[in-house]
């Protein structure tokens, strides 16, 4: 088992394991989300890859497999009229290969980006999840995760 962050070569396996995310998010509000569609194209994965301010980091299987991911954004809002200037790591998206759930894998990336923001100092760690993704849910609230703020919607 390795994490490390992700690189260009591992494009491909990413952009799969996205396709993933997708599909369970039309699942629960094909209202809001396209089936089949991709969330980045090849230039903008690329760019994200690349930059310090958007670390994505990979679990790598013993052979060399990715089997999962975590996409992170630095964010740090400084001399807010309201906010303290706290840094925070936000979790956009975590996810681990349909076929390789259970094992513990996503355990292993959340608690390496944990100790990846403690070391660049920040405050906290972040994340959003959809309502109606209750097995996310669960996940997260497993892994001692409270809600921060709530949104809500009324469809029209």
């Amino acid at each position: 088992m390795n994490i490390r962050r992700a690189e260009l070569k591992d494009m491909e396996v990413i952009d799969d394991l996205l396709s993933q995310v997708l599909e369970v998010h039309h699942s629960a509000r094909p209202d809001l989300f396209k089936t089949g569609a991709r969330k980045y194209t090849d230039e903008q994965l690329e760019q994200i890859i690349q930059s310090d301010e958007t670390p994505i980091f990979v679990y790598e299987d013993d052979e060399g497999k990715v089997r999962g991911y975590a996409f992170c954004v630095l964010i740090q809002k400084l001399h807010d009229n309201i906010l303290t200037d706290i840094r925070t790591l936000y979790i956009d998206d975590l996810c681990v290969d349909a076929n390789s759930r259970h094992q513990k894998i996503g355990h292993q990336l959340y608690d390496y980006v944990c100790d990846y923001a403690r070391s660049i100092g920040c405050y906290n760690v972040t994340l959003n999840v959809w309502a109606d993704n209750v097995s996310a849910l669960r996940f997260y609230e497993g892994l001692d995760l409270k809600p921060q703020k709530i949104g809500m919607e009324k469809i029209l």
